[in-house]
């Protein structure tokens, strides 16, 4: 490719911090193919359909770059029980998998380039307990962590966990928890 390319890709790394959809690219003057050569270069990494991480800039991706990518693959996806708990500093241990909540009639395709779990909700309980939490790359949605628990305990009650000591502390967040169960029909902690 002619240098002025790498010009460009430069001045896209100043006007653009870390994700860039494929309509900015093509607006600041790139082709298709000039995009599909700087992804097999590394200066672009292709995230989902029509989103790419600036892998030759100078950001690094932030910690919770999957919770972005997959909320930029589905805007309507919910981070979910023990990823939920990791992101939010509940959990210490990173789960293998990203669990990611979708209502029940969503069928879209999450390909990302890691793994995943999804779990599928019926619309009136996919909305209890989310959150929006924005970050400087992008935002995503993510459920609270009596939520999270809660759908722990519902979901996979053969997986032992402990309430965490700040949960019990609080008298505030265990009444929360305590009705978040109740919604949830779940009869013990």
């Amino acid at each position: 490719m002619r240098t002025n390319t790498y010009i460009r890709l430069e001045m896209l790394y100043k006007k653009y911090k870390g994700y860039v959809e494929t309509r900015e690219i093509l607006e600041e003057g790139f082709s298709n193919r000039q995009i599909a050569v700087l992804v097999k270069e590394g200066y672009l990494e292709n995230v989902t359909h029509g989103h790419y991480w600036l892998s030759g800039g100078q950001c690094k991706k932030p910690q919770d770059y999957k919770c972005i990518e997959v909320c930029l693959s589905n805007p309507k996806a919910v981070i979910c029980m023990d990823s939920s708990l990791y992101y939010q500093k509940v959990s210490t241990k990173e789960p293998e998998y990203l669990s990611v909540a979708t209502e029940r009639t969503d069928r879209s395709i999450l390909k990302m380039n890691f793994p995943t779990r999804r779990h599928y909700f019926s619309g009136r309980n996919f909305q209890i307990g989310q959150r929006k939490r924005e970050t400087e790359f992008g935002s995503y949605n993510i459920y609270d962590v009596e939520r999270s628990l809660c759908d722990i305990r519902r979901l996979e009650p053969e997986n032992s966990f402990e309430i965490m000591d700040y949960v019990k502390e609080s008298e505030q967040q265990y009444k929360r928890l305590m009705k978040y169960a109740e919604l949830f029909g779940i009869k013990q902690f």
